[in-house]
This record gives C-alpha cells, structure tokens and sequence, in this order.
C-alpha cells in the first residue's frame, strides 16, 4: 500500500494556542486509520485541519504529494475528501433521497449523479426504502447511516468520520461500525476518530494515539490495542494481551 494522507510536523491551534505540536504519520490507501486519545489531545483539530477549516501554521498535510494546507473546503472536497461530521447534518425537513442527492451538489452530471444514487441504494436499502420520508423521521443510527450514503455520492478517495458511534446504543453502534467495515471492503480508505476507542481498534488497520498534541503510539490497530501503556490509560484496564501459560 502506499501513503494517501501524510501529515508533515504539523503544527496548528487556535487563538495562538497550538493544539497540535508537531504530527507526524501517514495513511495508506486503502486502510482504516482509527486516531483515539484522551479529551484535548487534538482529534477534533487533526480532522479540521484536513477538511480546511482550519489552518496548520507549520507543516505539510499531503493529499497524494499535493500540500493541503491553505486549501479552502470546497478545494479539498473537489480532490475526493469527504468528511462525516460527529453532529448529525441532515436536513430535517427534506426527504432521505433528497439529503443524499445534496452530497452530489458539485457535479454537473445529472446521468452521473443518477448511477451514483442507483449504487448507493444497493449499499444501504434504507435510501430506496425511507425514501421519501423526511430525514427528521429517522432514529440516530438511521441518519448516520444516510450521512455515510451521502458521503458516498462523490465517489471520494478519503472519507474522514467523526465520532460516529457517539450518542448511539449499542446494537446500533454495531451496525455502524459494520457499515463502516463494508464500506472498507469495497476499497474505500477511512480515516477515523472513535471516542470508543476499542472498537475502532478492532475495525482498524492503522492505530494512531495522540496525546497531548503529538503522536504517542502509531501501529497496526491490534499493536495499539494489545500495547500495555495504552490499554492501561485509554482502553480501561483490560488489555487484549493473552493470559500467561500455567
């Protein structure tokens, strides 16, 4: 595999206050990459600063060899970065196939954004089910999983996810993280922030923990599970480690 998303020292914060001091890592396509870590370690401010909300003051965040940083949103969505936000973003009182439709918004190809359409519902049925029901209907689970269709309608190189299990119960927490397993086996390369981090471990290829703006541990997913030090401080006191012979 060969690295999709690089960030380069990047430094970044707000207000002159840096958050992030210094990152360095690399996401293969293709792969899932949880990033977990305690409040405050600088999740949030990663995935802004590769959306373009906000800016990095140092450093390199490299797309394919080309330098994000200084790029609007609206740039970096047109190279095929697509971003689920941790709050619901749907519109409430337009139809479920009408807020997926929205996530084609830049294309030009009406005959494109009908086949993409046509796909997706193969993916998620609920599109060609709910339909036309008013997105407000949905439960939670039901309108992260029409976010994750929407997000698709771009067909884009990098979906970054948010939190997407926040707020949800656990059965559907589960179908969530089987979606977003599906979606990664059609090759869709995922960067992910996961408040529950053991679960987005298990999904992941790639483990990233940050702590206080830097990167602490960065391995496979099950190397940053297994790992003493992190299971102890950000994964409870169990550890997936098996138990000593005798």
């Amino acid at each position: 595999m060969s690295a999709l998303l690089e960030f380069d020292g990047v430094v970044a914060g707000y207000g002159g206050g840096d958050v992030l001091k210094g990152v360095d890592f690399s996401i293969d396509e293709g792969g899932i990459t949880c990033v977990v870590g305690p409040n405050g370690a600088g999740k949030s401010t990663l995935l802004a600063a590769v959306s373009g909300l906000l800016r990095a003051r140092r450093g390199e965040i490299r797309f394919r060899g080309r330098n994000l940083v200084g790029l609007r949103p609206k740039q970096i969505l047109a190279l095929g970065i697509v971003q689920v936000p941790q709050n619901h973003s749907l519109f409430p009182e337009m139809t479920v196939r009408e807020n997926v439709e929205i996530g084609a918004f830049t294309l030009r190809d009406k005959a494109l954004t009908t086949r993409r359409l046509a796909e997706i519902e193969e993916i998620f049925p609920i599109v060609r089910e709910r339909a036309r029901e008013k997105a407000g209907s949905l439960s939670g689970g039901q309108r992260r999983l029409i976010e994750f269709a929407r997000s698709l309608m771009l067909d884009p190189s990098l979906i970054v996810l948010d939190e997407p299990s926040m707020g949800l119960d656990p059965r559907t927490r589960r179908a969530v993280f089987q979606t977003v397993r599906l979606m990664h086996e059609q090759g869709r390369t995922i960067l992910l922030v996961e408040q529950n981090a053991r679960a987005g471990l298990k999904l992941s290829t790639q483990g990233v923990v940050l702590e206080n703006g830097r990167v602490r541990l960065c391995g496979s997913g099950r190397e940053v599970l297994e790992h003493p030090d992190i299971g102890a401080l950000y994964l409870g006191a169990r550890t997936a480690r098996a138990p000593a012979a005798g």
